[in-house]
């Protein structure tokens, strides 16, 4: 396992403080996307909400 990554998505929230930030900041909508993607890190996640928002302009 890289360094800044985590076993899934309740596990990088669990351990991640930032991460637990950023996703609670973000709108519902979006939270139920990024749960679907069970992500590890924090930047791959807001990678995907940068693209999600960046093509629903």
């Amino acid at each position: 396992m890289l360094k800044g990554e985590h076993l899934c998505l309740s596990d990088l929230l669990d351990q991640d403080l930032s991460s637990y930030e950023y996703f609670q900041a973000l709108p519902s909508d979006i939270k139920r996307k990024v749960m679907e993607c069970d992500f590890r890190s924090l930047s791959e996640m807001q990678e995907y909400v940068s693209n999600i928002m960046h093509y629903s302009d």
